[in-house]
C-alpha cells in the first residue's frame, strides 16, 4: 500500500498556513481540483484572493487560533502546508508540531505535486511570472499542459491551470527561501540572477549559487534556457542542452546575439512586434504579434517561444497564443486607458524589475511627464538597494513614495522610504503615508500627469482602484 509520507493527495484535509499567497492559493486550489474532501487554512489579512477561494469552497480564517486549530483534525487525515513567510513562532503552525502532524513548506508540496509530470520551470528574479504565464499559454492552447503560475493569468483568470489530459506542468520556481530546489525539470528557463533575497542568501555569490544548484537539478539529457550573462559556459550543467537567449527589446541596447534571440522589436497601435531566430535549429520567425504594448515582454516571449517549441508546439500555434495573450494582472496592468487618464500597475519590487518597468513604459508614452507612485517592499532590500531604486525611479518626472510594506520582516533601524526619497534627484517627490494617499491625491499640488503609475509588491494594489476612482471623478472636471 503507498503510504501517505510519499502521496499527499491520501490525506482527507489539507490545511494552509498562509493560504492567501499566491502559490500557496495556487497549491489550494489544486488540492480542491484533486477531490481532496476538506481544503481549509489561515492567512493574515482578507484579500481579493482569499474572498476568491472562499467563493470556491475553500474555507479562510484570519486569527491565529493557536491549539484550537486542531479542533476535528487529526494527525492522520491532515497534511498542514505552511509558507516560509510565517514565522516559525506562529501559534497554528507551534500547535500541529506539537501534535505530531506531518507539516511541510509550500515548495516541498508543490515539488510532490508536479513530481510525476514532465516539468518546465521558469525561474528568475525577475520576468519568471509573466514568462511562465506566456509559456502556459502557448502550452494550454496547443499541445497541453497544467500550471502553477505566481501570478493571475488574464486569460484563465487564476494562477492555476488543469489539464486533466496532459502530464506536463509549468511551474514558476520561486528563489526565496531556496524553495526551487524542491523541483527537478525537464525544461528549465533562467530569466534573470541580479541578486536578491540577501536576508536568505547573505551575499550575492551565494545568491547566483542557488541559480546554478537550481540547473543541475535539470533531467539528465533535458533543456535549459538561460537569459544570456547569467551564467557563464564552464557554469552550465554537464549532461542538458544548454541555450543562451536574449532580446534586443531597448532602442540603447547593444545588437547582440545569443543562441536564441529576437530583434526587430517595435510598437505598433499599442501591440509589440518581433522577430525571432534559432539559427542553429535554422529556424526563423517574422514578424510575431504579442498583444500587449509593453517591450520588456518580447524578451519573456523569446524564453517561451524556445520552450513551447521543445514542447511541440507549432509556428501557427506560436503565432495564435501570442495574438491572443492577455497579460498578468498587477504586471502592466492598464487600469485606466483613456484619451485623459493612464493607471499603469505594475508587482516591480527589485530595482532591475523597475528599471526594466519604467523604461518601457517611457518608451509607450514618450514627451509625457509621468507620475511614479512606489511603496518598496522589505526592510531588507530597501537596505540593500535604495541607491539602485532611486536610481530606477530618477526617470520619472514625479514621484510619490510609500513607507516600506515590512511582509514577513520586523522593522529595520534606520532603514525607510527616506533612504530612497533622498537619493532622488526631482524636485517634486514625497513621502506619504498609506493612509493618508488619497487625500493626498485629491489635493495633490501640481496637476496631475495623465500617465500615473502604480508599482510594488505590498500592499500598494489595495489602493488601485480607489484611486482610478479619484481620477476618473478628476477626469470629467
Amino acid at each position: 500500500m503507498m503510504q501517505k509520507q510519499n502521496n499527499p493527495f491520501l490525506y482527507n484535509c489539507v490545511y494552509f498556513i498562509g493560504i492567501g499567497g499566491i502559490g500557496m492559493s495556487a497549491l489550494a486550489r489544486y488540492f480542491k481540483a484533486r477531490g481532496v474532501e476538506k481544503v481549509l487554512g489561515y492567512d493574515l489579512t482578507p484579500s481579493s484572493l482569499t474572498e476568491t477561494l472562499q467563493k470556491e469552497g475553500i474555507a479562510v480564517h484570519y486569527n491565529d487560533l493557536g491549539s484550537e486549530v486542531l479542533n476535528g483534525l487529526t494527525p492522520s487525515d491532515t497534511l498542514v502546508i505552511y509558507t516560509p513567510a510565517v514565522p516559525q513562532t506562529h501559534g497554528e503552525l507551534q500547535a500541529f508540531l506539537k501534535a505530531g502532524f506531518r507539516v511541510e513548506k509550500r515548495a516541498q508540496a508543490l515539488g510532490e505535486a508536479v513530481a510525476q509530470q514532465e516539468l518546465y520551470a521558469v525561474a528568475g528574479t525577475h520576468g519568471k511570472t509573466t514568462t511562465s504565464t506566456l509559456l502556459a499559454h502557448l502550452l494550454h492552447s496547443s499541445v497541453g499542459s497544467n500550471a502553477f503560475l505566481g501570478g493571475i493569468s488574464a486569460n484563465f483568470r487564476s494562477n492555476l491551470l488543469i489539464d486533466k489530459n496532459s502530464s506536463r506542468v509549468v511551474a514558476e520556481a520561486d528563489e526565496y527561501d531556496r524553495s526551487f530546489l524542491r523541483l527537478y525539470p525537464h525544461c528549465a528557463i533562467v530569466t534573470a540572477t541580479s541578486p536578491d533575497h540577501l536576508d536568505i542568501y547573505g551575499t550575492e555569490e551565494s545568491y547566483k549559487q542557488g541559480f546554478r544548484d537550481f540547473v543541475e537539478q535539470i533531467e539528465r539529457g533535458g533543456t535549459l534556457f538561460y537569459r544570456k550573462g547569467t551564467f557563464e559556459e564552464e557554469q552550465l550543467p554537464k549532461a542538458v542542452h544548454s541555450f543562451s537567449y536574449l532580446s534586443n527589446w531597448k532602442k540603447d541596447m547593444p545588437q547582440e546575439k545569443a543562441d536564441i534571440y529576437s530583434d526587430n522589436v517595435r510598437l505598433e497601435k499599442e501591440e509589440l512586434y518581433f522577430d525571432w531566430h534559432f539559427p542553429k535549429q535554422k529556424i526563423h520567425f517574422k514578424d510575431l504579434r504579442l498583444h500587449t504594448p509593453f517591450p520588456i515582454n518580447a524578451e519573456n516571449a523569446t524564453a517561451a517561444i524556445a520552450a513551447a517549441l521543445l514542447a511541440g508546439a507549432s509556428e501557427e500555434q506560436i503565432r495564435s497564443g501570442l495574438a491572443t495573450f492577455k497579460g498578468v494582472k498587477r504586471r502592466f496592468e492598464f487600469v485606466l486607458r483613456s484619451e485623459k487618464q493612464i493607471l499603469i500597475d505594475d508587482y516591480a519590487h527589485h530595482p532591475e524589475e523597475l528599471r526594466a518597468s519604467i523604461s518601457s513604459i517611457t518608451r509607450l508614452f514618450p514627451n509625457e511627464p509621468i507620475l511614479g507612485i512606489f511603496q518598496p517592499h522589505l526592510y531588507s532590500r530597501t537596505k540593500d538597494f535604495y541607491h539602485e531604486f532611486a536610481q530606477a525611479l530618477s526617470a520619472l518626472d514625479q514621484v510619490i513614495l510609500l513607507p516600506i510594506y515590512p511582509a514577513r520582516e520586523e522593522p529595520i533601524p534606520g532603514v525607510s522610504s527616506e533612504l530612497i526619497l533622498d537619493e532622488l534627484p526631482q524636485k517634486d517627490k514625497w513621502l506619504v503615508k498609506r493612509e493618508d494617499f488619497l487625500q493626498f491625491m485629491s489635493s495633490y499640488p501640481l496637476s496631475i500627469p495623465r500617465v500615473v503609475v502604480t508599482v510594488g509588491a505590498g500592499n500598494i494594489d489595495r489602493l488601485v482602484e480607489p484611486l482610478a476612482a479619484l481620477l476618473k471623478e478628476k477626469e470629467k472636471k
